[in-house]
């Protein structure tokens, strides 16, 4: 589905990220890790358009998107969230939701002055979803606080119904579970493994805890000093060497990985 082919990112006298190339698979749940400064996060950026990359061509559901803006790609079904969640802090959590749908009618001034019948039709339906989606991830009890006063745990489940709103095909998880707590991290981590298995949606994460990417991921990607260090299932970069010495830069630490 997500194809990188040769990515260079170049910040100043810097090469954050050097020939990358690998693939995310369609209906797959794909792990990217390796050391802090790997280049995962900016890969990530460029993936998402925020970053334009110095060299190389990324390409989105067999159509190159290298030119496309980040709101072009997020049209065609390519969602992400952030580490740090970025909520509208003095909206309500279904507020949160309805304002992350995508609205046709609208964005369009013309069609809520005169189209007003199928403009509200469209609210009702953005409504309604926004109220499933609030169901799905078992925030009903918080549906009309403030997102801003949420826990970080439950700000990061907010992040992803924000992702669910536009309906993407892939959603691109930045350290989703960074900062919250266990109870919390099984939680978003039995909703993931639910939408890719009912829903057959994609995601590709962003995580430092092996033992929830093992948990979530059917391949793993491990990237090191910028590029494609090796890949496969968790169990077989456990084991790599090569993994090793990029995280902890010998061998007598496997244990930890």
């Amino acid at each position: 589905m997500i194809q990188l082919d040769e990515i260079c990112v170049d910040f100043g006298g810097l090469r954050a990220v050097d020939h990358a190339s690998f693939e995310i698979g369609a209906g797959r749940i794909t792990g990217l890790i390796g050391p802090n400064g790997a280049g995962k996060t900016t890969a990530f950026n460029v993936i998402a358009g925020a970053i334009r990359p110095t060299s190389g061509r990324v390409h989105f559901d067999g159509h190159d998107v290298t030119g496309l803006k980040p709101y072009q790609r997020a049209q065609a079904g390519l969602a992400r969230t952030f580490q740090i969640p970025h909520e509208f802090s003095q909206l309500s959590v279904l507020e949160n939701l309805m304002a992350s749908a995508a609205a046709p009618e609208g964005e369009s001034v013309f069609n809520v002055i005169f189209r007003r019948g199928r403009y509200l039709q469209e609210e009702r339906g953005i409504y309604e979803t926004a109220r499933e989606t609030v169901r799905l991830l078992e925030l009903e009890h918080v549906i009309d606080e403030k997102a801003g006063n949420l826990s970080g745990g439950q700000k990061k489940l907010v992040e992803l119904g924000r992702a669910l709103m536009r309906n993407p095909k892939i959603i691109l998880l930045d350290e989703i579970g960074a900062g919250i707590n266990r109870t919390l991290l099984g939680k978003l981590a039995d909703k993931i493994l639910m939408l890719n298995r009912e829903r057959g949606l994609t995601f590709c994460l962003i995580e430092h805890d092996l033992d929830y990417v093992s948990k979530l991921c059917d391949h793993v990607l491990v990237m090191a000093q910028g590029t494609l260090l090796t890949e496969g299932t968790v169990d077989e970069v456990r084991q790599d060497e090569r993994v090793i010495e990029a995280y902890f830069g010998g061998g007598k630490y496997e244990a930890q990985l």
